[in-house]
């Protein structure tokens, strides 16, 4: 999949890594011993968030994807860019960005299991 932020063409990618950078910044954290570790979780929290139509979900689940890209966009360029488009764009992505993450292998399992 891919989409264009700031006139730059950005692939987007549902992997494994796809999985653990969106654990950087939507998953759970807690404090133990005076340290804060990470649980992960970052997708199990998204995807209900994502069938809500959560445009800071979506905008989280597009940075996270474009974890590739040579000129990777920043949260704050993936929220201007989600803020451009119209109404009926913006619910085309959500569905195309759905449909990516039920073929992603590692991810569908998840999907799966949100949806049940």
């Amino acid at each position: 999949m891919q989409i264009t932020v700031d006139n730059t063409k950005v692939d987007l990618h549902f992997g494994v890594r796809f999985v653990r950078e969106l654990d950087k910044i939507a998953g759970i954290r807690a404090q133990a011993g005076g340290q804060t570790i990470s649980l992960g979780f970052g997708l199990i929290k998204t995807i209900p968030a994502l069938k809500a139509y959560d445009a800071s979900a979506l905008s989280m689940v597009l940075y996270a994807a474009s974890y590739e890209a040579k000129k990777r966009p920043s949260l704050e360029n993936c929220d201007s860019y989600l803020e451009s488009l119209d109404i009926n764009t913006l619910e085309k992505l959500f569905s195309a960005v759905e449909e990516e993450l039920e073929k992603s292998t590692v991810v569908q399992l998840s999907v799966k299991n949100a949806t049940a």
